[in-house]
């Protein structure tokens, strides 16, 4: 029953964190012509989720698996760099085709 839970509280934390800050990029975005490009945002976003969730929210949830570890400070850091140019890509692309 907790991983039910578990996996529940899991896809509504990305569900709504990921359409609010999808939401806040597209809406900065909108102002550029990035518009064809806001997937590459989107998929920053999730990745960004997916740190947050490994290396804190993981422990704070109902299930408590033995395999519940933090990233490596190296994982962490080449990810959200990664995320970090996917979100100033699109940007880029924009004044690049224009």
């Amino acid at each position: 029953m907790r991983t039910i839970l578990e996996l529940i509280r899991i896809a509504l934390i990305f569900l709504i964190l990921g359409m609010l800050g999808t939401s806040l990029v597209v809406w900065i975005y909108s102002y550029s012509e990035a518009d064809p490009y806001t997937w590459l945002n989107s998929l920053a976003i999730l990745i960004l989720l997916f740190v947050l969730y490994r290396n804190r929210l993981q422990f704070k949830g109902w299930y408590k698996g033995k395999k519940g570890t933090k990233l490596s400070k190296f994982t962490t850091i080449t990810i959200i760099l990664t995320s970090v140019i996917l979100l100033i890509v699109p940007m880029m692309l924009a004044v690049i085709t224009n």
